[in-house]
């Protein structure tokens, strides 16, 4: 791993950890994640297997450690970990396809939505978190909205952040 690259991700996470901890909570203390968009963008830029997995770890104990949803620690660890590496594995899939904004875009919004599924069924199911929710009512009250949220934030961030890679020639597989 290059250093300036591991800047550039604790930058990333570090941003995802500012938004995530000011923004506010929707139902029974859950919120959008920004540090998920963070981690896509992340992967986007260094899509490893070092990479994803530190993206990954790091953004689930943060999470994890920032979350206001009861028990939410392992369940935020584990979410990101098989986030990350599906979102890895989706894009190593479609950029033999095809490398393109929108379908980034769209792949951000389906790993928001494998992240949500991932972390509900953990903390309810597993970990028997008692919230006075159903997964239905989480899922739409949460993880619908955190999806649109990260779809218009990538919109927003990704652009910035690649254009000031590619002048900053970081060693990234950035084709978008």
């Amino acid at each position: 791993m290059n250093t300036k690259n591991l800047v550039l991700m604790a930058l990333l996470v570090g941003v995802g950890a500012t938004l995530y901890v000011v923004t506010p909570g929707m139902v029974n203390g859950m919120k959008p994640d920004f540090m998920l968009t963070m981690m896509f963008i992340g992967i986007l830029l260094f899509p490893t297997i070092k990479e994803t997995f530190l993206l990954s770890l790091a953004t689930g104990v943060l999470s994890g450690l920032f979350t206001t949803f009861p028990a939410g620690l392992v369940p935020n660890i584990i979410d990101k970990a098989v986030t990350g590496f599906v979102f890895l594995a989706a894009l190593i899939v479609i950029k033999k396809l095809t490398s393109n904004f929108v379908v980034s875009a769209g792949l951000v919004g389906l790993g928001t939505i494998l992240s949500g599924t991932v972390f509900l069924a953990v903390a309810l199911f597993v970990f028997n978190a008692n919230v006075g929710a159903t997964f239905a009512v989480l899922f739409v009250g949460v993880v619908l909205p955190a999806v649109v949220f990260n779809v218009i934030a990538f919109a927003i961030i990704y652009p910035i952040v690649a254009k000031l890679v590619k002048r900053s020639k970081f060693n990234t597989a950035i084709s978008i």
